[in-house]
């Protein structure tokens, strides 16, 4: 049994590669745009920041549900904070869990736009970056853990390119 946190800035391509992930190994799969933009969707004059809060909370509560009957979970969300990396050895600890964390980089200002413009858009989910300035600032703010190996992805080729590579470590 495996928890893997997924990171990246969107638009670099984690939840194309969260689905693949889940496909091949079973495992749940809890995707933070899913359950943010079903908030927005459905709660008249919710907060963004506050929709953003509630659906965390509610996707760590799928995450541990699912932890504690044995299933492997994936949690596809950007990973900006310390307390997602927090929660996540936290949850594998508590249910004996090997943690994974999976970080998707795409540094093409132009490629990340031109994907976000392309895709089929939730609720939660940006359009575009408008400044090259944040896009690298968010870059940087991505969280990884410490105590625990991580895969950094450069997802610039198709996902064929690097799915072995993400599985050997998956299976690890």
């Amino acid at each position: 049994m495996f928890f893997l946190q997924m990171s990246g800035f969107p638009g670099s391509g984690k939840s194309t590669l969260a689905r693949e992930i889940a496909k091949q190994t079973g495992a749940v799969l809890v995707d933070h745009d899913v359950v943010k933009s079903a908030l927005l969707e459905e709660v008249s004059n919710i907060d963004r920041k506050e929709a953003g809060i509630f659906s965390y909370n509610i996707d760590w509560a799928i995450v541990e549900s699912n932890l504690s009957i044995g299933h492997s979970v994936i949690l596809d969300s950007p990973c900006l904070y310390d307390v997602m990396i927090e929660k996540g050895e936290y949850l594998v600890e508590k249910y004996k869990a090997k943690y994974k964390y999976i970080e998707c980089v795409l540094e093409d200002f132009q490629e990340v736009n031109k994907r976000l413009k392309n895709r089929e858009k939730m609720a939660s989910q940006i359009s575009e970056i408008k400044s090259k300035e944040a896009f690298q600032l968010t870059l940087k703010s991505s969280k990884r853990p410490n105590k625990h190996a991580t895969l950094i992805i450069d997802t610039s080729q198709h996902p064929d390119t690097y799915l072995s590579k993400v599985m050997d470590y998956i299976n690890e």
